[in-house]
């Protein structure tokens, strides 16, 4: 019998080798974020996950959130990862943490392989 926390980080650890399959695919892996929604306070963004694969937007909001043990959530008909904070870039900041636990196994440049821009 598997426990919860076991199938969690199994379920984790496929989401990672796909997303580098994906990327391995790409020059230059860029991932386009959507802000979906701010919170009124402005402490919490809903963001959108997307890359160009044979040149159709791919969303991968669901495998990304998978892989960095994030609650993907359905709004109006899209998926979307809550962030929480203010102050900086929350894109950016999503995209480096895809990155980073994507590419853990390259300690120089895991947060920086793959680059950003909003969409």
């Amino acid at each position: 019998m598997i426990t919860k926390k076991t199938q969690q980080a199994i379920d984790k650890e496929l989401a990672r080798m796909e997303l580098r399959e994906i990327f391995a695919k790409q020059d230059r892996p860029t991932v386009y974020t959507v802000l979906r929604h701010v919170s009124q306070s402005g402490m919490s963004r809903d963001i959108s996950l997307f890359i160009v694969e044979d040149n159709r937007l791919r969303d991968i909001t669901w495998i990304a959130g998978k892989a960095l043990g994030d609650k993907v959530k359905e709004k109006n008909g899209r998926r979307v990862i809550r962030v929480n904070g203010c102050g900086m870039d929350m894109g950016f900041h999503l995209v480096y943490s895809l990155s980073s636990v994507t590419y853990a196994h390259d300690k120089e440049r895991a947060g920086y392989v793959l680059h950003h821009e909003w969409a």
